[in-house]
C-alpha cells in the first residue's frame, strides 16, 4: 500500500465511497444529502493543508485522509485528521496506516497533539483503532450525534500528544 498526495483527477474515485459513507449517517457529521461539489471542497484541502490517498498495487484507491490544523491562531499547534477507508477494503489495515500516517505528517508539521472533535462512540473500529494510537478520549458529548438506527449517542473528544 502506498499513501501518497491525493489529486483532483482521484475525486471520481473518492466521491463514490465518500458518498456512501456519508448518506449512511453513522459516523460523520457532515449532512447525509451533501454534495458533490461541496464534498470536494471540504475534503480535498490546500496547503498548509493536506489530503492523500491509500493506493492498491494497480493503483486503485483504498482510503483517503485530510489533515488540517484544528484550531487557529494561539491554539493551531493542534492537529485534526479525518479519514475514509472504502467499505470493499474496510480490515485491511488501511485506516491504520493512514491515521499513523497523519500522525507522522503532524509530528514533521511541527504540532504538539492530535485532536479528533466528533468520534461516534458507536463507531467502535474507530474508537479501537485511535485507541490502540495512543488516543484518550478526554469526555463525550452525550447524545451529541443522531445515529440513523442507535438514536442519540455520544461523540467523543480524542487527544494525543505527538
Amino acid at each position: 500500500m502506498l499513501i501518497r498526495e491525493a489529486h483532483l483527477a482521484d475525486w471520481p474515485l473518492i466521491w463514490p465511497f465518500f458518498h456512501r459513507i456519508v448518506a449512511a449517517g453513522e459516523t460523520f457529521t457532515y449532512p447525509t444529502d451533501l454534495g458533490e461539489e461541496e464534498a470536494r471542497s471540504w475534503w480535498l484541502l490546500s496547503a498548509p493543508n493536506r489530503t492523500v490517498v491509500a493506493v492498491d498495487e494497480a493503483g486503485a484507491i483504498l482510503g483517503t485522509a485530510k489533515m488540517n490544523s484544528n484550531h487557529l491562531g494561539n491554539a493551531a499547534h493542534i492537529a485534526s485528521a479525518s479519514y475514509m477507508v472504502d467499505p470493499a477494503h474496510s480490515g485491511r489495515g488501511v485506516g491504520r496506516a493512514l491515521c499513523t500516517y497523519t500522525l507522522e505528517w503532524a509530528r514533521e508539521a511541527g504540532f504538539r497533539a492530535m485532536q479528533f472533535n466528533a468520534v461516534v462512540s458507536t463507531n467502535a473500529p474507530a474508537v479501537a483503532l485511535y485507541r490502540s494510537l495512543g488516543f484518550d478520549i478526554l469526555g463525550t458529548l452525550p447524545e451529541g450525534f443522531h445515529h440513523p438506527t442507535e438514536g442519540y449517542v455520544g461523540l467523543h473528544i480524542m487527544h494525543r500528544t505527538l
